[in-house]
């Protein structure tokens, strides 16, 4: 097994690396050294045009199109829900809208991803939703926020269960309502008190409701064929429950049910792989993973995503569950996260945790001309459960980190623009240890159920960079600031969106937020395989030393600062200033609350055993 860089209990990577130097003598061999390779004579690939400025324009194009084509009047408002869904707006929808235009939110139409979450519950009557509603707020990890009377409160129904996450997202739901929780009619919301998604509905009980039971009325038991356990223990797992949400047609159906793990005692085989053919480091997503991945004529794909491997037991029917995120295939429904609406230390940018207020600027953040050239991350070794165990090397952290901490003699191949600043790209193999020492700064800061990984804590710490611990604040001296998926979604996004850095975002879930937030202008988005990384960072930040000496340019005897690409450090900066806009602008606590309103309104519809009064008409 290979070794990382700085691996090892004793050999810790600091918290913060400096910049390259201007001579860069790290890199230059004195005269009684050989070059680890020839430079000389080295063939070199060129490209016409470099398919970053395209994707950016192209997005900035969507988004101002989007945004600009948002309703300006109430009329045109329900006029465009009209179109978009053949129904009239619910109940409310003239206060919600007036409430929407005191705070200037700005995406009033967008909310195709709330209606998409609710429409299953359309099938069912109002008595047999609220039925199911109460029944699935006595499981554990599940709390119910209550309305009654124009106001409300977070209980938890399951009293014999104790959840150390409990309480704390339906604390954050309630605290969203609260301004016009007295305009809303009594009902209930079962909050999921666990990061991960919770409703898997076999597809045939979707397709084919005659296959399943739809009167609830015996209890949820009944339901569920049994009692409800909370973990998974050996009674399957999420992957065997989530393939069956597939068409029967699809492999990850015709798949012989198996838990060997495939890729058990080949870690450095599948990096290597996911390495190999002229060109494979080159390809860049228009958008996240969360909706081009799929699992289920991919079905080996979900090896490499923790979510499937979780220890918390899925539920198996239609029923209403109120998530902070979801992944594809499950049935929750998206709320704010309450990490987002709430101001702490770990996950809020320009928290003063001492004198308890909020700063438009971090006390740790930089200007952008001191920020360093580098891809940064800290987290712990989540990333998934450990049911079965044995398949964490490959959750979607470890990976990453991996890969980030090779110091193998494997090439990836750069292209650059040589001149900077100028449309003449060239490809070069360059040892992947010396462009992860020169662009990397990332490290676990916490092995969590190192048990479940292959060979343990030793072997965990041998194949990972580990470092100590810092405060969110250190990000903001990177240009890059990569966010992975933990146990579920991230909740350091909107705090890398506030800051003037980068986020470099890989992800598998879909938020509140995903119908305003626009990929390649906010952020970069990042493939689940992450091998891209390193060409966008020599476009937007210009190649490395090894790069340049790789090629046998000329640049390699510039000083550091003259050899960045102006232009693309000018891209960059503006997707930073872009995603500062939209988390001052679109991500704000009050945008969040908006969307809890409208939430709100069309829960309450769904609610009521006659659906034509709880509708809006001019």
């Amino acid at each position: 097994m290979q070794t990382g860089l700085y691996a090892g209990r004793n050999n810790k990577v600091s918290p913060k690396h400096s910049e390259a130097t201007e001579s860069d003598s790290q890199w230059l061999p004195d005269a009684n050294t050989l070059l680890p390779f020839s430079t000389s004579g080295r063939p070199k690939s060129s490209i016409d045009e470099h398919p970053i400025p395209k994707l950016m324009d192209a997005a900035e194009t969507e988004f101002r199109k989007k945004l600009g084509g948002q309703s300006k009047t109430l009329k045109a408002a329900v006029t465009e829900y009209k179109k978009r869904y053949n129904r009239n707006p619910p109940k409310g929808f003239d206060e919600w809208w007036d409430f929407a235009q005191e705070h200037d939110v700005k995406m009033v139409d967008e909310y195709d991803g709330l209606v998409k979450d609710l429409a299953p519950f359309w099938e069912l009557s109002g008595e047999e939703l609220r039925r199911r509603t109460l029944q699935v707020g006595e499981l554990p990890s599940i709390d119910v926020v209550r309305l009654r009377g124009g106001k409300s409160s977070a209980v938890t129904l399951h009293e014999d269960f104790e959840d150390s996450e409990g309480g704390a997202r339906a604390s954050g739901f309630r605290a969203m309502l609260e301004k016009f929780q007295n305009t809303l009619p009594d009902m209930d919301f079962p909050i999921n008190a666990k990061a991960e998604g919770r409703v898997l509905v076999p597809w045939e009980h979707r397709n084919y409701p005659n296959m399943t039971l739809q009167d609830s009325s015996a209890g949820i038991e009944e339901m569920l064929g049994g009692p409800f356990e909370p973990d998974w223990q050996d009674e399957g797992n999420v992957w065997e429950a989530w393939r069956r949400t597939c068409v029967p047609t699809s492999a990850a159906r015709r798949l012989f049910s198996s838990l060997r793990n495939s890729f058990s005692n080949q870690i450095n085989n599948y990096l290597s792989a996911s390495r190999s053919g002229p060109g494979s480091d080159f390809n860049f997503v228009p958008t996240t993973a969360a909706t081009t991945l799929d699992f289920c004529s991919k079905p080996y794909a979900h090896y490499t995503q923790g979510h499937f491997f979780s220890d918390w037991r899925t539920i198996p029917a239609l029923y209403p569950v109120f998530s902070p995120a979801k992944a594809q295939g499950f049935m929750d429904i998206r709320i704010p996260s309450h990490y987002y609406y709430g101001s702490t230390k770990r996950y809020t940018y320009g928290w003063d945790a001492v004198n308890l207020e909020l700063k438009a600027v971090d006390d740790m953040d930089v200007p952008w001309e001191k920020k360093v050239d580098k891809v940064f991350w800290r987290g712990a070794t989540t990333g998934g459960g450990s049911h079965p165990p044995g398949f964490s090397a490959q959750y979607q952290r470890h990976r990453f980190l991996r890969m980030a901490s090779d110091t193998s003699a494997a090439n990836r191949t750069i292209t650059f623009a040589d001149p900077p600043s100028s449309d003449n790209y060239i490809s070069v193999p360059v040892p992947v240890s010396q462009l992860n020492e020169e662009i990397m700064d990332t490290a676990f800061v916490k092995a969590v159920s190192s048990e479940s990984y292959p060979g343990g804590l030793e072997a965990l710490m041998e194949s990972h960079r580990f470092g100590d611990s810092v405060p969110l604040g250190e990000h903001w001296s990177y240009k890059y600031l990569i966010d992975l998926d933990g146990m579920g979604y991230s909740g350091r996004f909107m705090s890398f969106l506030a800051s003037d850095s980068v986020p470099v975002k890989t992800t598998v879930y879909e938020e509140f937020y995903s119908d305003w937030i626009q990929p390649w202008v906010h952020f970069i988005p990042l493939s689940s395989a992450y091998n891209e990384i390193y060409n966008i960072h020599s476009f937007f930040s210009g190649a490395t030393y090894s790069t340049l000496r790789a090629a046998n340019s000329t640049q390699m005897h510039l000083p550091a600062r003259r050899r960045r690409s102006i232009s693309g450090d000018r891209r960059l900066r503006r997707i930073a200033r872009a995603g500062k806009q939209w988390k001052q602008t679109m991500g704000r606590t009050i945008d969040m609350e908006v969307y809890v309103y409208r939430l709100c309104l069309e829960w309450a519809r769904l609610w009521a055993d006659d659906r034509d009064s709880m509708t809006f008409s001019l």
